[in-house]
């Protein structure tokens, strides 16, 4: 924010010269004025023609002019000069008296200023409860910004577990595949086993028959060969030792059989059972592991639901908290905004009332500058009327004088002149 301010006043200053003119025609001028007023006596003479003319005007907004004629002789001027300055003395103590209407209106001016500076508050206004505000926005967004990094971090934690759960459950996947494979293959190999013993059940089943059959066909033929030595009744003596009885070669003949079968079994058992036996221990084993397997896949899969489950919450969690977090942000944002609004219009306001107020005094020295030159003109109006000090009307009437104006122009950004310049000029008159 920047403000220019320019003023503008002059002053005159009179130098004591005296002019003589001819007879017939004589003129003559006395100027005094302060910040932007002026007090004038003309006397123009021409033909024993008297004119006379007074102005005057005062920089808080007042002017006064008179202006009056007189026919006189030639050396009737000097009879007629007290008149002429009586005349004056009562222009000027009127204009006194505006001039102190004047300084009544200042003063009360200055007391409406004063009591509408009283009313606003002090010059510098206390921003304590502004900064206490502030301090308490300030805190509670710290305190949200150290709640967010918490859950940040929380969501973080979460997001490593969940990535460790994922990893165990992609290796439990990966042994479950393996111990499924493993199952297909014990499948494949159970499979193999139970043709492999259902081929040896038929084997020893056609065993058995055959068995059956040849012990069919010998007792056929022991009995075919004793109906033929019965029917024959041979009887046959020979010096040899005494035979064994048929019934009993019989019988060592089918103990001889049964145990070549049972060995035969006992062997096929012996071959079989053993690698049926561990086939069998295998296939209990891996369905002990695939129980095992399917009773830990499921409680994986119940971790893994649970961990989503706590996933998603986290998310939703975290989605409501962000958003309570950019609500607030932007809630204290738009408060911190008004309060900067607040303090830039106070910071505006000051600084117009100090521009106000610096203006107001400069054009109250102004005016006490114009008073203290009016009073010193008045003194001498005093003096030149009760013709001390040997001044005369002449001498008043042969005066010259310069008017001095001088204009400052001053720029101010926030409060504060950065800048300032003045430029003077001298007039004669």
């Amino acid at each position: 924010m920047s403000l220019s301010r320019s003023t503008t006043f002059s002053t005159s200053s009179r130098t004591g010269s005296i002019r003589r003119l001819g007879p017939h025609s004589s003129a003559a001028s006395v100027y005094a004025g302060a910040g932007g007023s002026g007090s004038r006596i003309s006397i123009t003479r021409t033909a024993s023609t008297y004119g006379g003319g007074y102005g005057g005007g005062y920089g808080g907004g007042y002017g006064a002019g008179y202006g009056g004629g007189l026919l006189l002789s030639g050396s009737g001027v000097v009879q007629n000069e007290k008149e002429t300055m009586q005349d004056l003395n009562e222009r000027l103590a009127t204009y006194l008296e505006k001039v102190r209407s004047l300084e009544n209106n200042n003063r009360r001016l200055e007391a409406q200023i004063r009591e509408s500076l009283a009313k606003r508050g002090p010059s510098t206004r206390d921003w304590g409860n502004y900064w206490d505000t502030i301090q308490q926005l300030r805190d509670k967004i710290y305190d949200s910004a150290v709640e967010n990094a918490r859950t940040v971090l929380q969501i973080d934690n979460a997001r490593l577990a969940a990535d460790d759960f994922r990893v165990k459950y992609e290796a439990e996947l990966a042994i479950r595949t393996s111990v499924e494979s493993d199952i297909s293959g014990l499948r494949k190999v159970l499979d193999d086993t139970n043709m492999a013993r259902l081929q040896l059940e038929g084997e020893i089943e056609a065993l058995r028959e055959e068995l059956i059959f040849m012990k069919k066909n010998h007792e056929e033929e022991v009995n075919a060969l004793q109906g033929q030595a019965a029917s024959a009744g041979l009887t046959v003596e020979v010096d040899a030792p005494q035979a064994q009885d048929l019934g009993q070669a019989l019988a060592e003949l089918r103990a001889q059989y049964d145990a070549l079968a049972k060995k035969n079994v006992e062997e096929l058992e012996k071959q079989w059972g053993q690698q049926i036996s561990e086939t069998t221990l295998e296939v209990t084993q891996s369905t002990k592991e695939v129980d095992t397997a399917r009773s830990r896949l499921l409680e994986l899969r119940r971790s893994v639901q649970s961990l989503e489950i706590d996933l998603d919450a986290l998310r939703s969690q975290n989605a409501g908290l962000e958003g309570s977090l950019a609500e607030t942000e932007a809630r204290y944002g738009a408060q911190l905004e008004q309060l900067q609004g607040l303090i830039l219009r106070g910071e505006e306001e000051l600084a117009q009332a100090r521009a106000e107020l610096q203006r107001q005094n400069r054009e109250h020295c102004a005016l006490q500058d114009a008073k203290s030159k009016l009073e010193a003109e008045i003194a001498t109006y005093r003096a030149l009327l009760e013709g001390g000090e040997g001044f005369s009307l002449q001498d008043a009437l042969g005066s010259e004088g310069t008017v001095t104006t001088q204009r400052s122009t001053q720029r101010m950004v926030d409060g504060k002149v950065v800048s300032e310049s003045k430029e003077v000029k001298v007039r004669s008159y």
